[in-house]
């Protein structure tokens, strides 16, 4: 018996990381484009470790930079810098602190307004959302299953 808690609270250990984070679309509808507010978009929003940003944008018209931030505030990127050009990129928010993205096509950035800034937090302030809240009673559920079949 108590190597099937040990074995139920070790499934949960790993899987409710994921179930709690979510995939943030940058600028939701819009996408990443130029011309728009990323800070007053970003602003209210709860960005947390473990969630994605998601950059969606035609592939060819713009590109994804991860940046210092000097480089945020004069639009340069880095000299070592692999910018993310598939138009679908995912960023994975590992660590808390703040972070910077720009384009860094033409003048996105610095005429277009193309860039975005955010602090990570290490976990949520908020309580959880509803969707985090399903996903962990559908992992309670499937692992109460998994520990009736191994008694």
């Amino acid at each position: 018996m108590a190597s099937t808690q040990f074995i139920f609270f070790a499934i949960l250990a790993i899987l409710a990381p994921s179930i709690l984070a979510k995939d943030i679309k940058v600028g939701d509808d819009k996408g990443w484009t130029n011309n728009f507010d990323y800070q007053a978009w970003a602003k209210g929003k709860e960005f947390v470790v473990g969630d994605k940003l998601v950059f969606i944008y035609p592939q060819g018209d713009h590109n994804v930079i991860k940046v210092d931030g000097s480089g945020f505030q004069q639009c340069v990127a880095p000299a070592n810098a692999e910018p993310l050009t598939t138009g679908n990129d995912v960023i994975n928010l590992t660590s808390s602190g703040q972070k910077w993205y720009i384009c860094g096509v033409s003048k996105h950035c610095e005429s277009g307004n193309q860039k975005l800034a955010i602090t990570v937090a290490a976990e949520s302030s908020s309580s959880s959302p509803p969707s985090a809240i399903m996903g962990s009673v559908m992992l309670m559920a499937i692992l109460s299953i998994i520990m009736m079949m191994m008694v």
